[in-house]
């Protein structure tokens, strides 16, 4: 068996702002990554806002996710040179659909593409 990934038990808290800083950077809001967040997982802002101040890891954060988005399936592509419809492990594709997302928002994509509106 493989060992785990240390992103599983990195905190959602200590990347959160690198998330934020990365899309206000290119002139994209927090709020625009919280909706980027909320839809992917089912979480509220309220929600979201517990889990970084609890310091939830990656792992918990995913697993105990209130909705993942059923059309999160539609997310393809590659990041860190891996293609994301080719990851087995649930988790980890979570975590790399998420990256893609804040990638696609920083890329200045629309909302509405990037979530899969229309």
């Amino acid at each position: 068996m493989m060992a785990r990934h240390r992103i599983y038990t990195a905190s959602v808290a200590s990347v959160y702002p690198l998330y934020v800083a990365k899309a206000e950077k290119k002139g994209r809001t927090r709020a625009e990554v919280d909706a980027i967040i909320g839809w992917l997982t089912g979480y509220s802002a309220d929600a979201l806002q517990a889990e970084l101040d609890a310091g939830t890891d990656f792992e918990t954060f995913f697993a105990q996710a209130p909705a993942m988005n059923p059309a999160r399936a539609a997310i393809t592509g590659t990041i860190c040179g891996v293609r994301i419809e080719a990851i087995e492990e649930e988790t980890m594709r979570g975590i790399r659909y998420l990256d893609k997302l804040i990638d696609d928002l920083a890329k200045g994509r629309t909302m509405d593409k990037i979530l899969r509106v229309g």
